[in-house]
This record gives structure tokens, sequence and C-alpha cells, in this order.
């Protein structure tokens, strides 16, 4: 996982050296005109469960889907004001809660090929909910709550993605207890 996180930074940090010196040209990141987003997007990936919480030492699988209703054209001004839908899921590999969730994500392009994102909606799993949680558990307060993601993503062409993520769901204090659970890990996308 640190290889692969390593490598994502260098594909980052290349793109923003290549962006510089095109910032350079005259005009030269306004001569292309925006390229329309695909209508969807698939995402796959693996984190590492929650590492500061007592549930940690788990690994996690991540799906999500992301549809473009509003046909937003990446690279546009404007187009970070325009969400897509997502949904999706983690599953713990082992102990540990699991969720599903569905909501709103923004995407604002750094440069052609880099791009941050973030994620909000609701959340349901099958975490712990009870006053006192058994051992090993995180005291999740009920069984829904708010679901937020960050990523920052490297884009290989038109289709392909990577994406460093971290998501949180908690309840936001609205039940009685309220641990949360954030996870943090490598997302491949593939938008078509």
């Amino acid at each position: 996982m640190q290889r692969l996180t390593a490598a994502v930074a260098v594909l980052v940090m290349t793109e923003v050296a290549g962006s510089a010196a095109l910032a350079a040209e005259p005009f030269g990141a306004l001569s292309a005109p925006p390229a329309k987003s695909r209508l969807f997007e698939l995402r796959l990936g693996v984190y590492v469960h929650d590492p500061v919480s007592p549930e940690s030492g788990n690994a996690d699988f991540n799906g999500e889907f992301l549809v473009d209703l509003f046909h937003r054209h990446r690279g546009a001004s404007w187009s970070m004001l325009v969400p897509r839908l997502h949904a999706g899921g983690t599953a713990a590999t082992r102990r540990g809660t699991s969720q599903a969730y569905a909501g709103l994500t923004w995407t604002l392009d750094i440069t052609p090929k880099i791009f941050v994102e973030a994620g909000f909606g609701g959340a349901y799993h099958n975490g712990k909910t009870g006053f006192v949680p058994p051992p090993g558990f995180n005291a999740m307060g009920c069984g829904w709550g708010f679901h937020e993601q960050a990523n920052l993503g490297y884009r290989f062409n038109e289709a392909w993605s990577v994406m460093l993520t971290v998501e949180h769901t908690s309840n936001s204090g609205i039940c009685t207890q309220n641990r949360g659970l954030t996870n943090v890990g490598l997302r491949l996308g593939y938008s078509f």
C-alpha cells in the first residue's frame, strides 16, 4: 500500500511540474475546449480500516458507482459546482463495521490530469449501536449517519484514474455515541 501511495504521489508531482511549464505559455491552458465528462464511472479500491480505532487491523474493499446526470464539462471553470450522484459500499474483511452510502460528489480539476474531490451524503452501517459497544468495536451510536469523503486523483487517460481516498462516517452527535469510522486507501476508477 505504501508503494502504491508513493507511486500516485510521484504521478501527481510530475503532472504539477508539467502544468507549471504549460501555464508559462500564453493562453496555453485556454487553447483546448473542456472535455465532456463521461456519463458513468465505476471505482474499486482497498482501504485500511479506521487505523486509530478499536477496529483497527482490518482491511476493507470499496466499490462505488457515479452518474453524471447533469452532464458537466470537465475542465470548464464552472464544472466544480455541478455534482455527480454516487452510491457505494465499504465491506470489512473481518470483524468491523461495513457500510452502504449514497450522496453527491464535486470534482475540481487542478490540471487536465490531477483532480481533487469532495463527497457528502448519508450512510447505513452494521456497526455496534448500543450505549457500550463490545471490546474491539467502535461506538457508532445509531445505524445511520453522514458519509463524507475526499479524493486526490490522477487521470491516466479519459477512461482510467487512480485516487487516494479518505472516507468518514458518523452521526455528527445526533445519537448518544459518535465514535465514527474513518478509512483510508487507494481506488482505481473507470469512466464510460
